[in-house]
């Protein structure tokens, strides 16, 4: 490896946005930004008239290209990891949709097995989305599968996973959900609550026992009312939480999305996708899980209800959605795609900041918010067709 620095005409730093500076990579990770070159004879990659930020963290996410985390099939997430590279993302939580016992076995192992081989966005862990859900907002779950938090249960899927699971989510009003989210906690895994029917004060205690994530904000849960504040009530509400919002357009009204962020706190939202299959494929008919999903108008549906059954978005669009609605600046769409989802499953040591030290992950950008260019380890991945 070499050292070698990247000069650009802004730098989105984790102390704030820089201009016209150098950026060392040294070795494959960043060092620290510097506004004058003093070693003449250094090489320089010259992004002048760029921006550089970190390259951005998708949390939840379900599949791409075609691939989803449940077809069980590593050859397909590696698909997925090379894929996420055109939409900014070099870091990941491949997600996990309620199934039977034995088939999260055997994707927990998987994964487990085989993280470190991908080629693309790096995978930073797992995200288990259920199956501890109720079956009101039960989405594109599938309630045959639902039960009550069991900690046996979840042991043994950490377990076949060599400790890689990052993020659970669950229903708060499941009998034993405070407890089994206190011990969960205590061992390092971030709690989420969602899918839920959930009044405020029983989210509030799930909270208190230490769960710290919304799953997709206003989406799968009880919705805010003048009397009975419920799940929303909670997400806009409690301190010290994330709230995962998804900013297609379609899942979250952009004046709703502004709410959350005005009340919350834009560095308490961690934007994602909830990308399934279809992400990057044409218009036509997938498979969400078990359930057969049409894509069409930018959505995916559930095609026996209408529901909306994740999502096809892409990460990057995300961050222009928000600069575009006039809900966010630049800086903070960027920080609520990179270190706000890092931090909210406690993987920001790794990944989502321009941190020195921390692995050369970032992206090239031009000031009208189109993605030029993909680094990871300091080396260029992806670079769009012109």
């Amino acid at each position: 490896m070499e050292t070698y620095y990247i000069h650009a005409s802004r730098f989105f730093l984790p102390g704030g946005i820089e201009q016209e500076g150098y950026l060392p990579i040294i070795d494959g990770k960043f060092g620290v930004y510097t506004k004058e070159l003093t070693d003449k004879d250094a090489k320089v990659v010259d992004y002048t008239g760029k921006w550089i930020a970190p390259g951005l963290v998708d949390t939840h996410i379900h599949g791409y290209k075609g691939h989803d985390v449940m077809d069980n099939d590593f050859e397909g997430i590696k698909v997925m990891s090379d894929g996420l590279l055109s939409c900014g993302v070099t870091s990941f939580l491949p997600t996990t949709l309620t199934s039977d016992v034995e088939t999260l076995n055997s994707v927990s192992k998987t994964i487990g097995d085989h993280y470190k081989e991908v080629t693309g966005a790096k995978i930073q862990g797992i995200y288990f989305e259920g199956p501890f859900f109720t079956e009101e907002h039960k989405g594109a779950q599938n309630p045959k599968f639902f039960g009550d938090p069991n900690l046996d249960t979840f042991h043994h899927w950490q377990e076949l996973s060599g400790g890689l699971i990052k993020k659970i989510a669950i229903a708060p009003e499941r009998d034993g959900a405070a407890a089994f989210t206190q011990q969960l906690v205590q061992e390092g895994v971030t709690v989420s609550l969602g899918h839920s029917s959930a009044t405020l004060e029983e989210a509030k205690e799930v909270v208190s026992a230490g769960a710290s994530v919304f799953v997709h904000a206003y989406n799968g849960m009880s919705g805010l009312n003048h009397r009975e504040p419920g799940m929303v009530g909670a997400a806009m509400t409690t301190k010290d939480t994330f709230a995962e919002l998804i900013c297609d357009g379609h899942h979250v009204h952009p004046q709703a999305a502004e709410a959350l962020m005005d009340v919350k706190g834009r560095d308490q939202v961690a934007l994602i996708t909830d990308c399934m299959r279809a992400g990057g494929m044409p218009n036509g008919d997938y498979q969400l899980g078990e359930f057969p999903v049409v894509v069409e108008g930018g959505t995916a549906r559930l095609k026996d209800s209408g529901s909306l059954a994740g999502s096809i978005l892409q990460l990057f669009d995300a961050v222009k959605n928000v600069t575009d609605w006039s809900i966010a600046t630049v800086e903070e769409a960027i920080r609520m795609a990179s270190i706000v989802p890092a931090q909210s499953c406690n993987i920001d040591d790794k990944c989502g900041s321009l941190q020195s030290g921390h692995d050369a992950d970032f992206l090239v950008i031009d000031p009208e918010l189109n993605l030029n260019e993909t680094y990871l380890d300091g080396v260029s991945v992806y670079k769009k067709d012109n």
